[in-house]
């Protein structure tokens, strides 16, 4: 080896000594013993991982959070298929996965009008369901769902996305087939089912202010009768520039003035451009090969700013999930190359894991 391949080596050498401990580190800081007393942190879970396919997942999930929540599992259309057939076989396994571990288990959700079979909303004609029915099939989901899980799943979105951009109520079949009182018929039906599980409405784009003073509507019409709901989930699928910190902030207070717990259900950050039809494919899926360094320092600057808002209002809120584990694992890659969360698709922090835990270290 030559004199300078040999000063060479041994500064790379001495860079990977330097480095190591350094990764070490970042590699056994855990979110979850960060976090301030009262709010939990969590993560949303796909199959692969509930089912323990995916061990890598499943040991980064176990260290470095104390929440779950299902990606798709405990929706209408995978548990409850067909009239006469309920699906346990994997949901069980979700929910024993947060049980073993001591953790906070989510239910996610009772009522939506997305992935809910046709069937439910089919009369016997072929029509439209009447009231009636549609009444006696959500009793029954509920019941039967709810029910099974009463005492492990700590906390149901029973009603998701009913409110629609106005803060009028979404026209569903829910609605068109029942009226506007299902929201709370499924809340009260949920809490026959379990009284000791917390009971939540979850939405998004609750920065907007129309949709946002809905949301709240129907949160008082529902205290007005005396029916049982803990928290709005607010899924808080944002991207880098918008909504701003400001209207972060005022929302939260808005949705805490109900006197509810918030929670941010779905979090993460969308870094891809609006695709705009028409467009070159390649701008409208830039990071291909990567995400440049200056994003990531933008993308760790928002997680950053997101988490000086929970921070500053700890008493307001009481959970922080993220939609999806890693890069390589979130919903919002879709055809395209999405860099949105905490770890990339090797499963290794990124610089917003560094960011987050900063302020988290800073707030202690």
């Amino acid at each position: 080896m030559t004199a300078p391949h040999r000063t060479t080596a041994i500064l790379a050498l001495a860079a990977a000594l330097w480095l190591a401990p350094l990764l070490a580190a970042r590699q056994t800081v855990a979110l979850k013993d960060l976090m301030p007393k009262g709010m939990v942190v969590g993560v949303a879970l796909n199959q692969r991982q509930s089912d323990g396919v995916d061990t890598a997942a499943v040991d980064l999930v176990t260290k470095q959070f104390t929440q779950i929540s299902p990606e798709n599992l405990l929706k209408f259309q995978p548990i409850h298929p067909a009239d006469d057939r309920y699906a346990f076989e994997a949901q069980d396994r979700y929910v024993q996965f947060g049980v073993d571990r001591k953790m906070q288990v989510i239910g996610h959700t009772l009522v939506w009008h997305s992935q809910t079979p046709a069937w439910v909303f089919q009369g016997k004609d072929g029509g439209a369901v009447d009231r009636d029915t549609l009444l006696a099939r959500m009793r029954d989901h509920i019941l039967t769902v709810v029910g099974r899980y009463k005492g492990r799943i700590h906390g149901w979105d029973v009603v998701n996305e009913a409110i629609d951009e106005d803060g009028s109520l979404r026209k569903t079949p829910w609605l068109n087939a029942i009226g506007e009182d299902y929201i709370a018929k499924a809340f009260a039906i949920a809490r026959e089912a379990d009284p000791g599980a917390e009971l939540y409405y979850n939405d998004f784009n609750l920065e907007k202010p129309a949709k946002r003073a809905g949301v709240i509507r129907l949160v008082k019409s529902l205290q007005s009768q005396g029916i049982r709901i803990d928290g709005i989930g607010n899924q808080a699928h944002w991207r880098l520039e918008t909504p701003s910190i400001a209207e972060i902030e005022a929302t939260l207070l808005d949705l805490r003035s109900t006197g509810l717990e918030v929670m941010y259900t779905e979090l993460d950050i969308n870094l891809l451009p609006q695709a705009a039809r028409g467009a070159d494919p390649s701008a409208a899926n830039p990071y291909v090969t990567g995400l440049p360094d200056d994003m990531q320092q933008a993308l760790a600057r928002r997680y950053a700013d997101i988490f000086g808002v929970f921070l500053k209002h700890r008493d307001a809120v009481s959970r922080v999930t993220f939609w999806g584990l890693s890069d390589a694992d979130s919903w919002l890659n879709r055809g395209r190359t999405n860099h949105p969360l905490l770890w990339d698709r090797q499963r290794q922090p990124k610089p917003a894991f560094d960011a987050v835990v900063k302020v988290l270290q800073g707030a202690r």
